[in-house]
């Protein structure tokens, strides 16, 4: 495997301290060995791909899904747990310049509707998954900031046809969120959850509709074939018809080819407490079970749990390794103290840090690798995967079947273009984060 970080990012290193494998168990599954044969072999078992597994399956697809360690040992279990909106970084007027009006509309529908997706799943199938906070809350970390939020109330409602709740600086204390911020803004769509249940679930359910899963699995290559493809791991190998590479910020620069220079892994922390008493809820002045973020371009996100446990996160550093790790834990930590200066002296029991993955166009990628027919992939959320990365594999289950998803912007599926300097992009990235700090001033 060809990767653009060293391999400390993509050992246990980094997972080391996630709270979400605390809370619930990880069941066995075998590896891969022989020689199989599916409809449609998929790689990667996060969001993306476990959710193509149980649409493919439930339709009648044979699947195998083969994923390097377990379900949910990348980005998808190691996130923050935000189902909401978003899953690109561009504005309106830059979606309208790209693909016009009536486009960037039923990119915002199709946002809404990967909110929608993930709440139908839960619902189906009866997962539990520690579901709380009704929306999503902004915090303006500046006064211009809050100028910004109230006029941002109205693309919600032209974007989303939803009302949004304005909630001014001297009415925050009243919602239970006290703290540095000139105001916010909640959108009520999205819900928080537990990411490592979630897809620990959607991974049973895959299963129990027929799909064949398996652990500790890493694909080496895929090679094209009579019939579609035959993938290949250290101890056994796929042909399928078509196959699915579902690997995001983890992903190889080989498998396939392709993908070179087409994405861009970035690192972000989190951080949780141990459970909050009342009377410090109280101290502090948080008590809201939103799930929240501010207005930074290198944005702080954050909700107290339902255990009462606080969880924090932010941006991780731009190095790899045990020394990089632990400065950006520690540049985590001083940053929640910087915000909540009342829990100072709270303990921080977890923290940890997985890879988000960004394209150069700064919008997912949903579609068949050009020249590559039968071969597919679904990528770059910028970090808004857990609805973003659930549509985005019912949307490759349709389109394997030839159907025509009922949500699949334009904005979707224009392939991944190369970042400048191949292997070596990365450094790009300090320039880009110095400017953003710079901003957020």
């Amino acid at each position: 495997m060809k990767r653009i970080f060293s391999d400390y990012a993509y050992g246990e290193g980094p997972r080391t301290g996630c709270w979400w494998n605390d809370t619930c168990a990880v069941p066995d599954r075998p590896s891969l060995a022989g020689a199989h044969s599916a409809d449609v072999c998929i790689i990667g078992a996060g969001f993306t791909g476990l959710s193509a597994a149980l649409h493919l399956a439930r339709a009648g697809k044979k699947v195998i899904l083969l994923e390097a360690h377990y379900p949910g040992w990348g980005a998808s279990g190691r996130n923050g747990g935000f189902c909401c909106l978003g899953g690109s970084m561009v504005d309106d007027g830059t979606l309208d310049a790209r693909v016009g009006r009536a486009e960037r509309l039923a990119y915002r529908a199709a946002e809404k509707a990967a909110v929608e997706t993930v709440a139908d799943l839960l619902g189906a199938f009866g997962m539990e998954v520690d579901r709380h906070s009704q929306g999503e809350t902004q915090l303006a970390h500046r006064a211009k900031d809050m100028e910004a939020l109230r006029a941002e109330a109205d693309r919600i409602v032209q974007n989303y046809g939803v009302e949004p709740h304005v909630i001014e600086k001297d009415a925050l204390a009243g919602e239970g969120l006290a703290g540095p911020f000139y105001g916010a803004v909640t959108t009520p769509v999205g819900f928080a959850l537990n990411p490592m249940k979630y897809i620990t679930q959607l991974a049973e359910a895959a299963q129990q509709s027929a799909a064949q899963l398996f652990h500790d699995s890493p694909v080496s290559r895929i090679l094209p074939s009579a019939n579609g493809y035959l993938v290949k791991t250290g101890h056994g190998e796929v042909a399928a018809n078509q196959v699915i590479v579902a690997t995001n910020g983890y992903s190889s620069e080989d498998v396939p080819p392709w993908l070179a220079g087409r994405y861009m892994p970035g690192q972000s922390n989190v951080l949780v407490t141990r459970p909050l008493t009342r009377a410090e809820l109280h101290h502090q002045g948080w008590s809201s079970d939103q799930m929240s973020f501010d207005t930074r371009n290198l944005l702080h996100y954050f909700r107290l749990m339902p255990d009462r446990r606080f969880l924090f996160g932010m941006r991780g550093g731009l190095l790899t390794g045990p020394d990089a790790e632990a400065r950006a834990r520690r540049r985590i930590r001083r940053d929640f103290e910087k915000i909540f200066p009342a829990w100072a002296e709270v303990e921080t029991t977890h923290s940890w840090s997985g890879m988000v993955c960004l394209a150069r166009n700064r919008t997912p990628f949903v579609g068949e690798v050009p020249g590559s027919p039968g071969l597919w992939t679904g990528m770059c959320y910028h970090g808004n995967g857990v609805a973003m990365g659930t549509l985005s594999g019912r949307i490759l289950a349709d389109l394997l079947q030839g159907k025509s998803p009922p949500h699949y912007p334009a904005a979707m599926r224009q392939p991944l273009a190369k970042f400048p300097f191949g292997r070596s992009r990365r450094i790009v990235m300090p320039p880009i984060y110095a400017g953003l700090m710079v901003s957020d001033l």
